[in-house]
């Protein structure tokens, strides 16, 4: 394992609820003291390994949305993905689904085949942590990709260089490290990576498409790419694009956005870089490096982050205790991402989302706050109930130990003074919390209010 560096100036609990945010969709209460009895470098350790941890009960979720085991149509998908991340047990896993998902963005809106969306998503929740190369040769053979980029089309008598050009640009290294005979030479390596099953139907409805090389589309001429000559085919191609200084680098910006902060750390980034290079492109091993860094670790980082949509939805409902189990009402839950600007399985273009402060925007924010809200309005929520049960364990609050305890539990989350005050003078209208047992129930409004004004504030937008 990676030496880690100790950091000062945050608690062992905000280190641990960091951690989760991060590389999860958040934690309760209970599992953030455990863990952090645990200790974080142990827990770093089970987090980079999901395989020690079982996966989620599909009997049952099948048992109560049987849709979900064909998965044709989109929302069905989607909800399906929620309620993993709710649920996993290998947040990091689901995490890094979501970080590949918004890398190789792959639209359901071209091919209209829900299921080739969710056999993509397989795809790379298996190799989530695994190797670069390995993965690169999956995402090149996956049916939803090469109908999205057209590399069904690309044959020796016709290059199509959607693909080539996008795995260089958008996939591995970025513009400005390769050259246009680099991109024509790649599509030629990718020619005959084609498909089948394409507009066969069963009893049921479509076949699965598959990958399908073409030996008689191939181009076998000799390729140069990148300053290497051969008779390159497409798994030569990844294989030299994985060696490359500019491909460590581009995963490490990418993987520094998706993890730190919104702002680039160059001497971070480069750092990581070198880690990635020096371990042949194992990604397991430089996530690891990453959450042990310093720069992960440092106060700095912590709440640093706009939350994306799908961080927004799952971790409050992770937060409020719902849908542990497949309740209905969970496909209109998944609809949240796309009221906040993340169709999930649905990007906007190979692109992906913009993301940051470009999640938030007066329209958004509206959603943002009123999903927030509304998920905390009932004081029967396990979570909000544990939140309650803990305040009342405290004996009676003062306004100002009543908005701290509160924040505390919620997060722990750092409010502004400005927040702060905000928050206290409105409390303080009440007096002080206590419970009483004839009086319980105000007390629950109370508690209740005051965590709908918390998951409104500026601060619970950011992780």
């Amino acid at each position: 394992m990676a030496v880690s560096t100790p950091v000062k100036g945050l608690t062992d609990l905000e280190m641990m609820a960091h951690l989760f945010r991060r590389a999860g969709f958040g934690a309760t209460r209970d599992e953030l003291e455990a863990a952090a009895a645990k200790g974080y470098e142990a827990v770093v350790d089970d987090l980079i390994h999901p395989e020690r941890q079982p996966d989620l009960d599909w009997d049952l979720i099948h048992r109560f949305y049987p849709d979900m085991k064909e998965m044709r149509r989109i929302e069905v998908n989607q909800s399906n993905w929620l309620y993993r991340m709710i649920n996993s047990k290998r947040p990091l896993e689901e995490k890094m689904t979501l970080f590949w998902h918004m890398l190789f963005a792959t639209a359901f809106s071209k091919s209209n085949n829900a299921r080739m969306s969710q056999i993509q998503l397989d795809m790379l929740r298996r190799n989530a942590l695994g190797d670069f190369k390995t993965m690169l040769v999956e995402l090149s053979k996956d049916p939803a990709m090469i109908f999205w980029l057209d590399n069904q089309e690309n044959t020796n008598a016709v290059h199509n260089e959607n693909y080539g050009r996008e795995l260089l640009e958008l996939f591995s290294m970025g513009i400005g490290n390769y050259s246009e005979d680099d991109v024509k030479a790649c599509a030629r390596a990718f020619t005959g990576w084609g498909l089948q099953n394409m507009v066969k139907n069963g009893p049921y409805g479509r076949i699965d498409w598959q990958f399908k090389f073409h030996p008689e589309l191939h181009d076998y001429d000799e390729k140069t790419f990148l300053g290497e000559t051969g008779n390159f085919d497409g798994e030569d191609i990844v294989d030299i694009i994985v060696r490359q200084p500019a491909t460590a680098r581009f995963i490490a910006y990418r993987l520094y956005l998706f993890f730190v902060a919104d702002q680039p750390d160059e001497a971070a980034i480069e750092s990581l870089a070198q880690i990635f290079l020096s371990n042949g492109g194992n990604i397991r091993e430089t996530v690891e490096a990453l959450l042990l860094s310093e720069y992960f670790r440092s106060p700095s980082a912590v709440y640093s982050k706009v939350k994306s949509p799908a961080e927004h939805v799952s971790g409050l409902l992770r937060t409020v205790g719902t849908f542990r189990f497949p309740d209905f009402g969970l496909k209109s839950m998944s609809s949240e991402f796309i009221y906040m600007g993340q169709d999930l399985l649905n990007p906007p273009s190979v692109e992906g989302w913009h993301t940051g402060k470009e999640w938030i925007d007066t329209g958004i924010l509206v959603e943002r706050i009123n999903f927030a809200a509304d998920q905390m309005a009932n004081p029967n929520k396990p979570g909000v109930r544990a939140v309650i049960d803990r305040l009342k364990a405290a004996g009676e609050l003062s306004p100002e130990e009543f908005v701290d305890q509160t924040l505390d539990l919620i997060g722990p989350l750092p409010a502004r003074p400005v927040t702060r005050n905000t928050l206290v003078n409105h409390v303080s209208a009440g007096g002080p919390l206590s419970f009483n047992g004839a009086n319980d129930s105000a007390a629950d409004a109370r508690v209740t209010e005051l965590l709908q004004l918390i998951v409104a504030t500026r601060e619970y937008q950011f992780c």
